[in-house]
């Protein structure tokens, strides 16, 4: 079963939540409460999870154990897929220390980048590689997916060259739009536009 983009997105919000609720001891979570921590209503909660099949006791609310291994089981891949991260300056570093360890099913096996200072080195726990070696090793570590976080200059010649290896999935981090072929996941997340978003709508607010 296919789910909708946003769907996912809030499957997985859903999780990193019921995660730290089963970590305050806290074992059962009503719709409502979901709902309010994330900013939607609960009927939307309740109808994301109607679609992957699971509902409610009444009275003691979504078994937060149970859940969590029902959207595991549902968008994580059952033996878990590599990543790797192209770039290694600020952001790139910054990606790869806080993405480490936080999914077990999302492995980061390789970085890489041009600079001989940060290549053949260990940074943030991974071992980072030069670009030139990106199509062998996407193959020999069996890496699906790529973050790019290089400079903007670069993103499309990587993107091809990630296309060319065989990559299935992209999550692009800078300011420059790539295109790539149906068969590769797209996401593009461009951090300057968001905040001029969130400064758009805070505007008004903000005395001259």
């Amino acid at each position: 079963m296919k789910l909708p983009e946003k769907t996912v997105e809030r499957l997985s919000v859903y999780r990193r939540t019921l995660l730290e609720c089963l970590t305050k001891g806290k074992t059962h979570i009503y719709s409502h409460e979901l709902a309010r921590l994330h900013n939607i209503t609960a009927v939307q909660v309740r109808r994301d999870l109607m679609l992957i099949g699971y509902s409610s006791m009444k009275k003691k609310g979504y078994d937060a154990h149970e859940l969590v291994d029902v959207i595991g089981k549902l968008i994580d891949h059952k033996n878990g897929l590599n990543v790797a991260v192209i770039g290694m300056g600020n952001l790139g570093r910054a990606v790869t220390t806080y993405f480490t360890g936080k999914r077990p099913k999302l492995n980061i096996v390789a970085t890489f980048d041009v600079d001989p200072n940060k290549t053949n080195r260990v940074i943030s726990s991974v071992n980072c590689y030069h670009i030139k070696d990106i199509k062998d090793l996407i193959k020999t570590k069996k890496i699906s997916i790529a973050i790019i976080t290089s400079p903007p200059e670069t993103t499309a010649i990587i993107a091809e060259t990630l296309v060319a290896a065989g990559i299935k999935g992209i999550l692009n981090f800078t300011t420059t739009p790539i295109n790539v072929p149906e068969s590769v996941f797209l996401e593009e997340f461009d951090m300057i536009t968001s905040i001029e978003k969130v400064a758009y709508f805070v505007k008004d607010q903000v005395k001259s």
